[in-house]
């Protein structure tokens, strides 16, 4: 496609965050960010296009593109529905620091996982299974780093934004991450 530069792993790693950030903001207009109790298969399905659709845009072939924005909303959609819940649009209710961090690798980890297990159906062979490990490394890392920035900003402010901030740190760390990696996709 078009949108993306051939050049170097650095320019597709930055379009990779930004448009992963990018589709998290997107996402904000439809999702209301809450505990996991709140955030349904629809609206994590929501949120899943609206972060699919613009990483899609950067890989090669529109067939992969299409078939990226399936399967991530299938993968969304499955690990909200079997109660891991839409970990990149829930705030988890544990207030206890080390809990949190705790609760946040292991939520993040299955998560990811989900994720990269469903987005594996439309990698090319040769490098899906890394994708995988990858997703789920990605997650385990960035969602305790967002859930203690949030939790900090919201008990220093008393400010509800102060989540959705760790929520957005979570997103900015998961595209940086995963787009250190997500150019060996479009080989």
């Amino acid at each position: 496609m078009p949108f993306a530069p051939e050049n170097t792993r650095f320019s597709f790693t930055l379009l990779w965050t930004i448009a992963t950030c990018g589709g998290f903001l997107l996402s904000l207009l439809f999702i209301e960010v809450g505990d996991q109790a709140d955030v349904g298969v629809v609206e994590a399905a929501i949120g899943g296009f609206a972060i699919a659709l613009p990483q899609g845009c950067l890989l090669k072939e529109p067939v992969f593109c299409i078939r990226w924005i399936l399967s991530s909303l299938l993968g969304w959609s499955i690990i909200t529905a079997i109660g891991i819940g839409a970990v990149g649009w829930i705030v988890p209710s544990i207030q206890i620091l080390p809990l949190r961090i705790l609760s946040g690798a292991i939520y993040g980890a299955l998560g990811g996982l989900g994720i990269g297990l469903t987005q594996w159906l439309a990698i090319p062979q040769p490098v899906a299974w890394r994708w995988i490990f990858v997703s789920s490394v990605s997650w385990a890392v960035a969602v305790p780093v967002g859930s203690t920035v949030g939790m900090i900003l919201h008990d220093s402010t008393q400010l509800f934004l102060g989540e959705v901030i760790g929520l957005a740190i979570t997103w900015l760390l998961v595209g940086i991450l995963t787009g250190m990696n997500a150019h060996k996709l479009r080989s």
